[in-house]
């Protein structure tokens, strides 16, 4: 069984507008809906070719969409090792601001 995953309206009314028609990345919009959906279920360490399958997109393109990310702060990415797949964790900056509903 597939879980549910929640996506606050900001994702959908502000963000997607924001980096898809501001920004011009929709790629960037397609790895973070991605990344949030790894995330509820608990998973976080995706490897880029891992991420272009999900996403349909070149590795490429997903290392170039992860870099706009953590650019604008919406991604936190650590590596333990060169050679291991980075952990990619989405943030949710406006979570913190007054009068934004998440939900």
């Amino acid at each position: 069984m597939i879980a549910k995953a929640e996506i606050d309206r900001y994702v959908l009314d502000t963000l997607m507008r924001d980096l898809v028609g501001h920004d011009h990345r929709p790629s960037a919009y397609l790895v973070y809906l991605a990344l949030v959906a790894d995330a509820v279920n608990g998973r976080t360490m995706l490897s880029h070719a891992e991420l272009a399958e999900r996403t349909g997109l070149s590795k490429r393109a997903v290392q170039d969409a992860l870099r706009h990310l953590a650019g604008r702060d919406l991604v936190a990415i650590t590596r333990t090792r060169r050679t291991e797949p980075a952990v990619v964790e989405p943030r949710f900056p406006w979570r913190g601001r007054r009068g934004t509903s998440a939900g």
